[in-house]
């Protein structure tokens, strides 16, 4: 009975070694993305051995944006950059590569913003700059909803003296 548990934390081991061995294997023929996380303005290097030795060029688009790959060193290692958008949104954003016959791989870049651009939208109207009117008057409204429940609060407790 109590060789059971130790059993069964071998098998988890093992299962976890055989199942990492094609996923290594995959990863040397695989889209490489570095820094997979950068920020706007950063730049970014894409390179893949998956077209082939043969291949000397493709093409790859992130959110729209094209760029290229080429193998400078004719070593099957296909390697092109991008720049980040200024106005990219953070999360996650599609890097697609395709290059000759038909190869087209997937992976994702992640945009980080250290500190938000623009205003805060706090639900009170526009937060751009030059159209504060409405926040103006939701806030007014608010310090006179406020106002009114301390005055009524202030009555009550002068009526019960």
């Amino acid at each position: 009975m109590r060789n059971v548990p130790a059993v069964a934390g071998i098998g988890l081991v093992l299962s976890a070694l055989v199942l990492q061995g094609p996923a290594a294997a995959a990863d040397d023929s695989e889209l490489r993305i570095s820094p997979k996380n950068g920020d706007p303005g950063s730049t970014v290097t894409v390179s893949t051995t998956a077209c082939g030795s043969d291949v000397t060029y493709g093409k790859g688009s992130v959110g729209g944006d094209e760029f290229h790959l080429f193998d400078d060193d004719h070593n099957g290692v296909l390697t092109g950059h991008f720049r980040v958008p200024e106005e990219a949104t953070s999360g996650g954003h599609d890097v697609i590569v395709k290059c000759p016959p038909n190869v087209q791989l997937t992976d994702t870049f992640k945009v980080r913003r250290s500190h938000p651009s623009g205003g805060v939208d706090a639900g009170f109207g526009p937060a751009a700059v030059g159209e504060n009117k409405p926040t103006l008057l939701g806030g007014a409204v608010l310090a006179v909803a406020a106002g009114s429940v301390l005055m009524m609060r202030r009555h009550r407790s002068v009526r019960r003296e």
